[in-house]
């Protein structure tokens, strides 16, 4: 290991590659979040990070791919930890996870950058969430209201339409800025998302971010924290951001490589105890600032339609609430599939009015009665006349299934919501 100067006056550390099993070692002292560069004989460099250290060797891994490398290789300690770009000139674009362009329109133009690393807001400093954030979806400002500043959880299946209805959010949203994080999810998805879901309306103010599930765990993870910092960038600047992540469950799926990788003593289906720090890290920077607002959007893969698998779990502790994406609802056409009745918004009362909370309140108990009462309807062993509420809540579900369905492309305002909602309320009695 030797000590060589750089261009300024600051000292690099130099060590060499002793191993590269899941995880390189590189004998040199560096600190955790160090970056580092290994300069391959062909002269080609590739990047990585120090994830840990044991003795006197470095764990690090790198955030492409590892061919190429071999024993010996000289590693530069670059003293210093990632930033990321941001900045305005970051809208309508595509970057990796780490902040480089892949949109094919040429280098980011500019100058800007912060590190990602943040402190959490402290819990006294938080400004109370009391606006409502209007998504343009009738069922999540009608019944699962948003507030800005709020973290809400998305759980869904597979092919339930999770990422058509983020499209729609992000298109319909009162938000100024979206900064959309696609982690892990499959090469060929992503171009169809950004194309037809979020459309050239919705990236004129949006970054997306992609990390695929071809890129190592450190890239996917990088992906997420990537997000994060730009956001918060643009809350710092008075802006009310959406953020949408998709989805939590790979970002933590990806920890747990990396974890395990590093020797952590595995929980629950294999996750270490980082994966739930890692989540309460990330959720925790998101939310209101004292000028601007982060609100989240987090989808959270429900393996198996299991929603008390571990991260499905953790996710809803840690959330301000969640929505529920229902596959029986997705087989019957019924889009956006959202389960209103199993989906909550712990701040809804801070964001309606009593008018709102009383409607909504009714809309729920016409769809709680109708479902308590459904099979028997269904196969039609219920006899009209046996009870009011029931008569009436069969009378009412086609006129709330209008309510709760939208067609692609529509945008509900806040106020064509309400009127629609108040007119339910007013048709329910009980």
């Amino acid at each position: 290991m030797t000590r060589l100067a750089g261009d300024s006056a600051a000292f690099r550390t130099v060590g060499t590659l002793r191993s590269a099993r899941g995880l390189l070692r590189a004998s040199l002292p560096a600190a955790v979040g160090e970056a580092c560069r290994l300069r391959l004989p062909s002269g080609a460099a590739l990047t990585a990070e120090v994830v840990g250290f044991d003795d006197h060797e470095s764990q690090l891994m790198c955030y492409d791919s590892t061919a190429g490398l071999r024993p010996g290789l000289e590693v530069m300690a670059l003293g210093r930890r990632r930033s990321v770009p941001i900045g305005s000139a970051l809208l309508g674009r595509v970057i990796d996870g780490i902040g480089r362009p892949v949109d094919g329109k040429g280098p980011l133009r500019t100058l800007q950058s912060r590190s990602e690393e943040a402190r959490v807001p402290e819990a006294l400093n938080r400004i109370r969430i009391e606006e409502p954030l209007t998504t343009g979806q009738r069922v999540i400002d009608g019944l699962i209201s948003v507030g800005r500043g709020q973290r809400i959880g998305l759980f869904a299946g597979s092919g339930v339409g999770k990422s058509t209805l983020m499209g729609e959010i992000a298109r319909g949203a009162n938000a100024d800025v979206n900064v959309i994080v696609l982690v892990g999810e499959r090469g060929r998805e992503v171009k169809p998302f950004i194309e037809d879901c979020l459309g050239d309306a919705g990236m004129q103010h949006s970054v997306v971010v992609v990390a695929t599930s071809d890129q190592t765990p450190l890239m996917r993870i990088k992906a997420v924290l990537t997000g994060v910092t730009i956001a918060e960038s643009f809350r710092d600047e008075g802006k009310d951001v959406l953020f949408f992540l998709d989805s939590i469950t790979r970002l933590a799926m990806a920890q747990r490589e990396l974890g395990l990788l590093l020797d952590e003593p595995p929980g629950s289906r294999g996750y270490p105890p980082s994966v739930q720090s890692l989540m309460a890290s990330v959720l925790e920077r998101l939310g209101a600032g004292s000028t601007g607002t982060i609100t989240g959007l987090i989808t959270v893969l429900v393996e198996g339609d299991d929603m008390d698998e571990p991260i499905a779990d953790a996710a809803r502790g840690i959330l301000d609430g969640h929505i529920v994406l229902s596959r029986k609802l997705a087989t019957s056409n019924h889009f956006p599939a959202v389960d209103a009745l199993e989906s909550i918004s712990r701040v809804f009362r801070d964001v309606t009015d009593t008018s709102h909370q009383n409607n909504a309140g009714k809309v729920r108990r016409i769809m709680a009665t109708y479902r308590d009462m459904e099979d028997l309807i269904q196969i039609g062993a219920y006899k009209t006349g046996t009870s009011a509420q029931v008569d009436r809540a069969i009378q009412l579900m086609p006129a709330v299934r209008v309510f709760l369905q939208q067609s692609v492309n529509e945008v509900s305002t806040w106020e064509e919501t309400q009127q629609q909602l108040k007119a339910l309320g007013e048709a329910w009695p009980y």
